[in-house]
């Protein structure tokens, strides 16, 4: 177990890096990439790893980035920050602010915005692993430092997988990972079991039969469909999963017709899921099945309703054992401000790379936003309408002390598991 001294003793170098690490989040978020685009991002991590002293591996999956440093026997520690952007225009008017704009994979002109702030988690995993490489004489074992391409689109870990990660490491012993959030900066804390929610997202056609709008006897109308459809599925929540089961169904988008004296020949819904529990998962998908299925028989329609199941994160399911040890750690190091953090309705594919790997992992939030302006949200009531949360393009961390409680966490973290020298 890790004793204070020794992450202490690692983490008194962090003033000799700080600068240099403020001014490369401020760089990074300036200059954010999409999902799937992140080369430039990639080629600067991938530059400083090399010049830490990592062995790097590039092009994983796309943009993926692994740096490796070997010190000595002991346990395999995977450390991981993911890497891309949001199509969000920022409106924080922070000097360094993104003004970028560039063509997303649909070929669309989109804007671009660091707005989940992996811009602080790329920057706290390099200082973290700068530091843990200048105090090597504190540890033993190895450091895998994995910045991941695209979880904002859930593919990005997986992707990774697919293109051979696990031959390029070594066995692996824990994988452990973390994510700004609408809290108070400087504040860290974790969760044993679900702490991420599973979220499947769906894309549903109905067909009717169109015809003019003074005539309906002569259609099959797709909007009323869709409208019964979607009352309908607000059941599935309220009277098919159980009340002391968390989930959540939404409806967020419905396209039907162009013109209102026009019944269309079809309708598409989409909706997201968010789920705890694998087999709530499966349960409301085959019920959001069975109710369109039925409501089309309901209303004849002409053709059965086709599904399209799209961006699907999985279960970010934290391990007690090693979910145990880091917070005993974490307690340790920062007193106060360790706490347990609440189950998030956000998702994670972070997952999909120890669940791969078959080790254990844990997953931890860090705070974000400064603390008065959080503390005043709370006196007042408003913290809800106060402090933006993740992808609202008024979110931005503030960089102190965000950055430095993300780089203290992954090394007091990784300190938990790394032998001592």
């Amino acid at each position: 177990m890790i004793s204070s001294s020794r992450a202490g003793a690692v983490l008194d170098a962090l003033p000799s890096v700080r600068s240099g690490l403020e001014d490369f989040y401020r760089d990074l978020h300036a200059h954010p990439e999409l999902s799937h685009q992140e080369h430039a991002t990639a080629n600067k991590v991938a530059s400083r790893l090399r010049d830490t002293g990592y062995a790097v591996h590039e092009g994983i999956g796309g943009t993926g980035v692994v740096g490796i440093l070997r010190n000595g026997h002991g346990p395999t520690v995977l450390l991981r920050a993911d890497m891309d952007a949001l199509p969000v225009a920022e409106a924080t008017g922070l000097p360094y602010a993104s003004t970028v704009r560039t063509v997303d994979g649909d070929g669309n002109d989109v804007p671009v915005m660091h707005a989940c702030g992996h811009d602080v988690h790329v920057t706290a995993l390099l200082g973290a692993a700068d530091l843990l490489r200048q105090g090597s004489h504190h540890w033993q074992g190895t450091l895998v430092t994995l910045f991941q391409q695209a979880e904002e689109t859930g593919d990005g870990a997986r992707a990774m997988v697919d293109d051979g990660l696990a031959e390029l490491l070594p066995g692996v012993d824990v994988a452990l990972a973390q994510h700004v959030l609408p809290a108070p900066a400087g504040d860290v804390g974790t969760r044993s079991g679900a702490v991420l929610s599973a979220a499947d997202s769906m894309r549903i056609t109905v067909y009717g039969r169109g015809a003019h709008g003074s005539m309906p006897q002569a259609a099959v109308d797709p909007v009323v469909l869709a409208a019964m459809i979607i009352v309908r599925l607000q059941t599935v929540v309220s009277r098919e999963t159980a009340p002391g089961e968390s989930a959540v169904l939404t409806v967020g988008s419905v396209h039907a017709g162009s013109k209102g004296n026009v019944i269309p020949d079809s309708a598409v819904l989409q909706l997201n899921m968010r789920t705890y529990d694998e087999g709530t998962r499966e349960t409301m998908l085959r019920a959001i099945r069975r109710i369109v299925t039925a409501e089309c028989q309901a209303s004849d329609s002409p053709r059965e309703p086709e599904f399209e199941l799209y961006e699907r994160f999985p279960l970010t399911r934290n391990d007690g054992e090693v979910t145990a040890r880091v917070a005993v750690a974490f307690a340790e190091h920062f007193g106060d401000r360790y706490r347990e953090l609440p189950r998030q309705t956000a998702s994670e594919d972070f997952s999909d790379i120890p669940n791969a790997l078959g080790v254990p992992y844990t997953y931890w939030g860090i705070g974000g936003i400064d603390p008065s302006a959080y503390r005043n949200a709370v006196e007042r009531g408003r913290v809800a309408q106060d402090i933006p949360v993740n992808h609202s393009p008024a979110f931005a961390p503030v960089v102190q002390p965000t950055l430095d409680t993300g780089v203290e966490a992954l090394v007091v973290a990784a300190l938990a598991w790394l032998a001592e020298h």
